[in-house]
């Protein structure tokens, strides 16, 4: 579950008339039942208002420096479908995308973002297989890999990654619910562990990295509800080759929706739909940014009680908050972050990537 792309929705119409932008009539919703084939479904899906390809990791130089990434392009649709025979010059689809790199032992975070209203070619995304790019920042397909390609000449990434399990569809039934309703839902798969190798930039200076990569793709129409204020959304990938998801939705007591759920993937690429009465999350710590002022949870303890699963979650730097002012203008944390803990009888390490929203502004105030 990946939200920041709501962050930007309602920020987008901060800057621009909301007149603007539709409401969901005209488009499809998720609704249960959808077959996902692949590679296909790595594609975009026009008939959905809105959707993501979400891609976090860890790498690791041959010098030992370690590094946390994230690279998400979103697409936002004005309106369903462009009749044939328009003119190139009109606008169907927004997009933008966010790039940040975590230097975990320099203790420093960077990002960088994009935003394009797709005309003439500029951005877009393929239907039908796996090619999303903004100017010459892109991701796309080659056999089996994911190529992904993004920053500067003194900040960047070009990595190969290669899925070592199968895409896992989150949810029941094939849709993720979000709220109360029909429709108020995504359809959501995950890649939960890819295999990367390739170029890392910093300060100009380029370096061969691997790691190792996650990958999420969720397209819908309508989810969110105006009670929900926000969430924390947590991807951990254990040394036993074990892949948890969590997220929570918070409302405006700050409790956890009864929608919020997870996904316990296994070794063999099999998995299991959490629900929120199968699993506890408990912050240990707070972070409050100098930037917004915003306190953040920074630590938690995780567990899953029927599998044994008990985790205590930590950021590898405090200070990954991303500030969007081109994009979004909502600030939100996203970050690398180090796993420790037991799973069944045996001690069990991991990374992982924890993304926190409606902190530094609560959606139901904007």
């Amino acid at each position: 579950m990946r939200f920041a792309v709501w962050l930007w929705l309602i920020g987008f119409c901060v800057a621009v008339p909301c007149r603007v932008f539709p409401t969901a009539s005209g488009f499809e919703r998720a609704l249960p039942g959808r077959s996902f084939s692949f590679p296909r479904d790595h594609g975009s899906h026009p008939r959905f208002q809105t959707e993501w390809w979400y891609y976090t990791g860890h790498l690791r130089s041959q010098g030992g420096k370690t590094f946390g990434y994230q690279l998400t392009f979103f697409r936002r649709a004005l309106r369903p479908g462009r009749p044939s025979g328009e003119s190139r010059w009109a606008i169907d689809s927004v997009y933008f995308a966010h790039f940040a790199l975590t230097d975990e032992k320099a203790k420093d975070f960077m990002f960088r973002e994009r935003i394009s209203r797709g005309a003439l070619g500029q951005a877009g995304a393929a239907t039908g297989r796996l090619h999303v790019w903004i100017g010459d920042w892109s991701l796309r397909a080659e056999g089996a890999a994911h190529l992904l390609e993004a920053g500067s000449p003194t900040m960047g990434i070009r990595l190969r990654l290669v899925p070592t399990k199968p895409p896992v569809v989150n949810g029941i039934n094939g849709v993720s619910r979000k709220a109360e309703g029909e429709g108020n839902a995504s359809y959501y798969y995950s890649m939960t562990r890819m295999n990367t190798q390739g170029d890392l930039v910093l300060n100009g200076k380029d370096m061969k990295v691997t790691g190792v990569s996650w990958m999420d793709h969720e397209f819908g129409s309508n989810q969110l509800q105006e009670y929900q204020v926000g969430w924390d959304w947590f991807s951990l990938q254990l040394e036993n080759n074990t892949e948890l998801m969590l997220y929570l939705i918070r409302d405006r007591s700050g409790k956890p929706d009864p929608y919020s759920s997870g996904t316990l993937t296994f070794p063999d690429g099999s998995s299991h739909h959490l629900s929120l009465e199968e699993f506890d999350v408990r912050a240990l710590e707070t972070w409050k940014s100098r930037k917004t002022g915003a306190r953040y949870p920074s630590g938690w303890r995780i567990r899953v009680p029927l599998w044994k699963i008990d985790l205590t979650v930590r950021p590898t730097v405090p200070h990954q908050e991303l500030d969007p002012r081109q994009s979004t203008r909502i600030p939100y944390w996203e970050g690398s972050v180090h796993v420790r803990g037991r799973y069944g009888k045996s001690p069990v390490s991991g990374v992982g990537y924890v993304e926190l929203t409606g902190y530094a502004r609560p959606m139901n105030r904007i």
